[in-house]
């Protein structure tokens, strides 16, 4: 077999392919992290005195 034929057979099965990792897991974390950081922001912020 040829590379390009490799090539096309290639391209033909990432195109129908499944993703590696599921979006939502992807955004299940980024959720997660930014949450995490909002929380944390609010309880650094929590105790200070206005200026």
């Amino acid at each position: 077999m040829s590379l390009s034929a490799l090539t096309i057979q290639a391209a033909e099965i990432a195109e129908h392919g499944e993703p590696a990792v599921s979006p939502y897991v992807i955004g299940a974390l980024a959720l997660g992290i930014l949450l995490s950081l909002l929380l944390a922001l609010i309880t650094f912020g929590g105790g200070r005195e206005h200026s």
